[in-house]
């Protein structure tokens, strides 16, 4: 009787066991995550909105704001996202990538960040800073000898300016003739000129002749064709703001890497990049696995929207060689939200930290005093420019927190860092698109209670 109870235990015993491991197995298969959900995506701080002083209500308002332009055939689509100490309460794909093809928007689709890029290069100088590698009143010359021949500034043709047509700070105007009398440069461009755009070097707004064209990217590296930029400047620095929309960050691109010894692409790589886990961040993304998911530009023609074929600036994201800091990543909003979030948290981002608090707050102050002449969200009354990225001064005249700062891209591309809300908000369009931001900045701004 005893032999038989004790097999019967073994066999119940055995049987619970391999049930055990059968639901361990499916189990662990479920939990075991594919390639695609290794992505960042699936890892995201979320918050329900009422838990971090939102409206879920209110918040459905972004998704209205963006569907209002999508239908009225103002953009292809858009990708939105916004944190609040840093949780993330609404995160939406809407639209389309490609229209003709029927191809939808997706959370993880990759945008050409275009100028949106240049906060990033301001990272990795602000870093080098920080090593004791620069200085940001260091002349230019320091790391690229060839500066050291710039030595004259033009004089505007009488009735010529150094504003673009419309007040669009991406568009060369083709009218302008600057002059060609030449005057004594009163002292060196720095690398706080560079990031401030108070060099006068290369202004968007004015022609230069002796510029090198920006196909020339396509058989340069930073290293040959950055010299080529030691031309007369268009104003003497510190005395203007005028955007350098070319040539003043790669001119910072190629800084980094005298600084560091390193290629530029790799500094950012093994520094920002990689620490932030910016996995779907870099250069040339035509040119590798996430070709499929790139948003290709659109324009507006009087019959509606068309591809932007070839892209808008396509040099810059086409390059192999050449790696812009102006204009060359391309991104996800989701990475673009990672960087974001470091400097809305002083520099630290998952335990890593890239940047002090300070340097930081330093980044985000007004460094032009009344210069800056305002673009997109950032009014001319109310903003200021600080290293990279504007900052709103007055809150009544620009609508949002006083010392919210961020920056966009001609793509369309735009993220904004609240310290006073403590809040990030990430638009990823691919058309320029100053209304839709707005409208976005308003939907979240209206969402707030407490």
């Amino acid at each position: 009787m005893r032999n038989r109870v004790e097999t019967a235990i073994l066999i119940l015993m055995s049987g619970f066991l391999l049930l055990a491991s059968v639901v361990s197995a499916h189990h662990s298969a479920d939990a075991a995550p594919s390639k695609r959900s290794l992505s960042p995506i699936g890892s995201l701080p979320m918050a329900k909105p009422e838990e971090v002083g939102f409206s879920s209500d209110r918040l459905q308002r972004i998704h209205d704001a963006i569907q209002r332009r999508i239908d009225g055939g103002d953009i292809p689509g858009a990708v939105t996202l916004v944190s609040r100490r840093g949780r993330v309460v609404h995160f939406e794909a809407q639209g389309f990538m490609d229209i003709d093809a029927k191809r939808p928007m997706q959370k993880d689709s990759v945008f050409g960040l275009a100028s949106m890029t240049k906060p990033i290069t301001a990272t990795a100088i602000l870093m080098l800073m920080e090593q004791g590698k620069l200085r940001l009143n260091d002349p230019v010359s320091r790391f690229i000898p060839e500066f050291k021949n710039v030595t004259k500034v033009r004089v505007l043709a009488a009735g010529a300016t150094r504003e673009a047509p419309g007040g669009n700070r991406d568009q060369p105007n083709p009218n302008q003739d600057p002059g060609s009398e030449l005057v004594p440069l009163s002292r060196e461009i720095t690398v706080r000129d560079l990031l401030t755009h108070t060099s006068g070097l290369m202004s968007i707004a004015v022609t230069n002749p002796a510029a090198p064209p920006r196909s020339a990217m396509q058989s340069s590296t930073l290293a040959t064709l950055v010299p080529r930029f030691a031309l007369p400047l268009d104003f003497q620095p510190g005395t203007r703001w005028a955007y350098s929309n070319w040539a003043g960050f790669d001119v910072l691109g190629r800084v980094v890497e005298v600084a560091s010894g390193k290629p530029f692409d790799q500094f950012l790589k093994e520094n920002i990049l990689d620490p932030l886990d910016m996995k779907d961040t870099g250069f040339k993304p035509l040119a590798d696995s996430r070709a499929p998911r790139f948003a290709r530009p659109y324009r507006r023609t009087p019959n509606g929207l068309a591809k932007g074929e070839p892209p808008t600036q396509t040099d810059f994201i086409t390059s192999p060689t050449y790696f812009s800091g102006a204009a060359g990543l391309s991104s996800t909003a989701e990475d673009s939200w990672r960087f974001a979030q470091m400097l809305a948290n002083g520099g630290e981002f998952n335990g890593k930290r890239l940047l002090s608090p300070n340097t930081v707050e330093l980044m985000r102050s007004n460094q032009v005093g009344d210069l800056f002449p305002g673009s997109g969200i950032f009014p001319a009354h109310g903003s200021g420019f600080g290293l990279s990225v504007a900052v709103v001064t007055d809150h009544i005249m620009a609508g949002i927190p006083e010392g919210t700062f961020g920056w966009d891209g001609a793509f369309g591309c735009q993220f904004l860092v609240s310290p006073k809300e403590n809040m990030v908000m990430v638009i990823m369009i691919q058309i320029s698109d100053t209304v839709t931001r707005l409208d976005f900045q308003n939907a979240v701004m209206q969402a707030i209670t407490q």
